[in-house]
């Protein structure tokens, strides 16, 4: 069973025991552009326990919340409650859930417009209480109502509205971008390991370079990673790099990485060149030329510290580690003794260091 068939299922249930039940969210909204949902959600004015008794096989994931877990044949289906929620003193959850019989109300409380439709299972009738139809056509990320509100119930959702616009080649709509670049210090209350996830799908997605210009653009790169803001203006030697400063370059690389490309080869991309601002040293003289003198073992030691302090697995922090550290050998190749360079590509996933070299000499000259 498909998660797409176990939702109508759901829906078809749940109505025919009088309940209201409508898809909800990134699948309605992933439907209107035409493309394929990776996962479904309902939404129904069904309470858990009665959504759990109609559905024995489900997991009470998030109950107080109004969030059951339906598992039917391999498939998974989010069922959530209408609600409205009440404060959010961690910066995540609400305090506590009102349970609704309004559909209306319930989209309220959600993040952005495009994420914010209703679809009738039965007739696909799209129901739209927040104008996102509008948005989706207009090519505009923008939040539910006052997006203060929206971003201070959870930070975030600052990094999600520039993952759905560069995901969708969207604008932020000027308000929850202004809201985004005036709370953007905030976002360090959100967990390490929620901050990453959303960076690496970020990276991973198809539009990593539009992701981390926008990134850049909300004020948040300098928080979550300021070791790669610090790359913006650092200028190379233009023999070699005519392309332009690391950030540049870094773009440049960041631009290729295609769709659901290895989270590591990612991250060693954007990182390779992370040791250079802290190592630039200015033309000494005629004849001579910027140098970063000790770059790459400054670099795989910072790699190594960010992805260690994102709370990457041990196995991820060593390849990214090592992606960076190995970054240069190619050139040497020609040079290398044999059994050097059979050390060289017996390197784990050693396909990853080829791709980043490729990328590297792709984005300079």
């Amino acid at each position: 069973m498909t998660p797409r068939e176990l939702a109508d299922q759901i829906c078809g249930t749940l109505r025919r025991n009088g309940q209201q039940a409508y898809l909800v969210g990134g699948c309605v909204r992933d439907l209107v552009l035409g493309r394929e949902p990776s996962d479904y959600d309902v939404s129904t004015d069904a309470r858990p326990e009665r959504v759990q008794e109609l559905f024995p096989h489900s997991l009470a994931v998030g109950a107080k919340f109004g969030v059951i877990l339906v598992v039917e044949n391999g498939a998974e289906v989010e069922v959530a409650t209408f609600r409205s929620d009440i404060g959010y003193s961690d910066g995540r959850h609400p305090d506590r859930v009102v349970f609704s019989d309004s559909p209306e109300e319930d989209v309220c409380r959600r993040d952005f417009t495009i994420n914010g439709l209703l679809m009738d299972p039965a007739t696909r009738d799209v129901l739209d209480f927040v104008n996102g139809r509008a948005d989706l056509d207009a090519g505009i990320v923008r939040a539910i109502g006052d997006p203060r509100v929206r971003f201070a119930e959870d930070k975030l959702r600052m990094v999600r509205a520039v993952r759905f616009a560069a995901r969708f080649g969207f604008q932020i709509e000027p308000g929850t971008l202004a809201a985004s670049q005036g709370l953007a210090a905030q976002i360090t209350q959100v967990s390490t390991e929620r901050i990453r996830e959303e960076l690496t799908k970020l990276l991973t997605e198809g539009a990593a370079r539009r992701g981390f210009e926008l990134l850049d653009q909300t004020g948040l790169l300098a928080v979550v990673l300021p070791d790669v803001a610090r790359m913006k203006g650092v200028e190379q030697p233009p023999q070699y790099h005519p392309e332009g400063d690391v950030w540049i370059h870094t773009r440049m690389m960041l631009e290729k990485l295609p769709a659901n490309c290895s989270p590591t080869l990612a991250w060693g991309v954007l990182l390779h060149d992370v040791g250079k601002p802290p190592t630039f040293a200015p033309p000494t003289g005629p004849g001579s030329r910027i140098r970063f003198d000790g770059h790459v073992e400054v670099g795989a030691r910072m790699a190594e510290g960010i992805s260690r302090a994102l709370r990457f697995s041990n196995d991820d922090i060593n390849q990214i580690e090592a992606l960076v550290a190995n970054h240069l050998r190619f050139k040497d190749v020609h040079q290398m003794r044999q059994a050097t360079l059979k050390r060289f590509v017996r390197l784990s996933r050693f396909d990853e260091h080829l791709e980043l070299h490729r990328l590297d000499c792709l984005a300079s000259h």
